[in-house]
């Protein structure tokens, strides 16, 4: 009973190890900087719409 419970949480823990794929983390990473770049573009003439005269 004690060996079977050590197999299954040996089994748990390898598939737990392997994380994301390379290309998946590339897909997120780049995805995360595509919307960053267009939260940056979406902002850019904040700073000259209020400007006294």
């Amino acid at each position: 009973m004690r060996s079977s419970l050590l197999i299954i949480a040996a089994e748990s823990t390898e598939h737990a190890a392997e994380g994301l794929h390379p290309i998946g983390f590339g897909l997120i990473a780049g995805g995360l900087l595509l919307f960053l770049l267009l939260v940056t573009l979406a902002f850019r003439s904040l700073g000259t719409r209020n400007r006294p005269r």
